[in-house]
């Protein structure tokens, strides 16, 4: 059953055959991840509530969050919309966290992406996932496959798109991919993409317009930049922060508002364990940039970020 109460944040559009709203959540923050711990399972389930009472129905998780954690919280989060056929959820596979390590590893061979698919299944207490997203690990940033980790992408796709006749998933995505690539499995019907991509790095912008003319859409990792080193900050730019002020708004959220404003089939998937930010990331969707302000943006991404 689907709510037509609650508007959706940023609009609609279409992943995996699903009408979702554009502002998603991503889970990652709410499992213990890089040492950092893991908020009480309590405050998890109430933000991701309290995502969907905001109109939210696209959730980006994957089993390597937390070892499953995220998956299991979302699992309990959702438990009173069980009856709803809107949410969405999009997993990840490609990578697995290594014990002996602690981080993440390459498992990019098909039996190992449906080991992967089988987990996710199983965690979040589902029959069929929305979106399947393959990590390709041949591209940076990231983890980047050696040896018998480098897999031929036409293998992965092939097991992929069995898993979808078998029931398993909704639509195949892609993720950390060149145009080429895209270009090479657009005829396993794509349904999205997750690049690293914001107003400060467009680096991705050709495939952005592939993904625009075929209707796919656009997923951005990083939509605000990162803390980790090598990343510049949008909300950390004069431009970003003259705007928001202009604006009555926070930095994030003219960040956030942008991306929206940049093409309609652009989701987003910001992730938080704060309440406030939540709601703040929601209210992003209201934002309406004029075009003076969106030139301005706009030539700060030509020229590049300013640490």
């Amino acid at each position: 059953m689907t709510d037509t109460t609650i508007p959706r944040p940023g609009g609609t559009w279409t992943l995996a055959g699903t009408p979702v709203a554009r502002i998603g959540f991503g889970v990652m923050q709410l499992a213990e991840r890089g040492g950092r711990p893991a908020i009480p399972a309590d405050d998890a389930i109430a933000i991701v509530r309290h995502a969907v009472d905001l109109g939210i129905t696209h959730f980006d998780t994957a089993s390597f969050y937390g070892d499953g954690e995220a998956n299991r919280r979302l699992r309990e989060a959702l438990v009173p919309y069980a009856d709803r056929d809107d949410i969405v959820l999009a997993t990840k596979i490609g990578a697995v966290d290594d014990e002996a390590s602690a981080r993440l590893v390459p498992a990019q061979k098909p039996a190992e992406l449906r080991a992967q698919v089988e987990s996710n299944l199983a965690q979040l207490g589902v029959d069929r996932l929305g979106v399947v997203n393959l990590r390709r690990t041949d591209n940076a940033p990231g983890i980047i496959a050696t040896g018998d980790q480098i897999v031929d992408l036409d293998d992965q796709l092939a097991e992929l798109i069995t898993l979808r006749d078998e029931g398993k998933l909704d639509g195949i995505g892609l993720s950390n991919v060149r145009l080429d690539q895209l270009q090479q499995a657009l005829p396993a019907a794509i349904v999205c993409v997750q690049n690293y991509y914001n107003l400060l790095n467009r680096e991705h912008e050709d495939l952005l317009g592939l993904c625009a003319r075929e209707g796919i859409a656009w997923v951005p990792y990083f939509p605000l930049g990162s803390a980790f080193d090598g990343f510049a900050k949008v909300a950390d730019q004069r431009v970003v922060q003259d705007a928001a002020a202009a604006l009555g708004s926070t930095p994030a959220q003219i960040g956030l508002a942008w991306l929206l404003q940049h093409a309609p089939g652009i989701l987003l998937i910001t992730g938080t364990s704060n309440l406030d930010h939540l709601v703040e990331n929601v209210a992003a969707g209201d934002i309406r940039l004029d075009d003076e302000i969106v030139a301005r943006l706009d030539e700060l991404g030509r020229v590049g970020a300013r640490a």
